[in-house]
């Protein structure tokens, strides 16, 4: 009963905000990142840098119109969670992301999964993919978060986030596994 009340109101809220789907980015936020791109490595290809940033930017947004984003990215969490809405937690933003950036096939970028757990208890765990040199690692490259400002596109060399301390998907998850089963015991 509580948690249909719950998801009613987080409804209402959802219908009464403000937000909307965010705004198409400008050509000049487009060529940033493909500039920052370029900028990982004297191999990337400056045409896959632009094709990369360009989808970035349009798929952030078209993955927010897919999950009916109309909130906050964390309200919307709130939604997904308590059924309401389907997707749209940042672990289905990355795998989205990363899956639509890997069908180009770029030859000198990769897509790879970064995780930031929390570094408080006021925080969550966050995901995201990244776009790295081939033969690089998330370290080398640039975090594309569509989550964070709900569809609008927030980018960062990873290392240079001011948010988030990421860290190799894998590299987290075997740490929760150990976790895990030390917890066991």
């Amino acid at each position: 009963m509580i948690k249909h009340l719950v998801a009613g109101l987080l409804l209402a809220a959802s219908f009464l905000s403000a937000c909307t789907a965010p705004p198409p980015p400008e050509d000049g936020e487009v060529s940033q990142l493909a500039d920052a791109l370029q900028q990982m490595g004297p191999g990337i290809d400056p045409d896959e840098a632009r094709r990369a940033a360009a989808l970035a930017f349009a798929h952030s947004t078209d993955l927010a119109t897919s999950y009916g984003v109309t909130t906050s990215a964390i309200l919307h969490n709130t939604l997904v969670n308590s059924g309401v809405k389907q997707r749209g937690l940042c672990k289905h933003y990355a795998e989205d992301m990363q899956r639509r950036l890997s069908q180009e096939g770029f030859t000198t970028l990769t897509v790879l999964r970064a995780i930031a757990e929390p570094r408080n208890s006021f925080r969550i765990e966050h995901s995201s993919a990244v776009i790295a040199p081939v033969g690089g690692d998330i370290y080398n490259g640039i975090i594309i978060d569509p989550w964070r400002d709900a569809g609008d596109l927030y980018w960062s060399p990873t290392r240079a986030d001011p948010r988030y301390d990421w860290e190799p998907r894998m590299t987290v998850l075997r740490r929760k596994h150990e976790r895990r089963l030390a917890s066991e015991g």
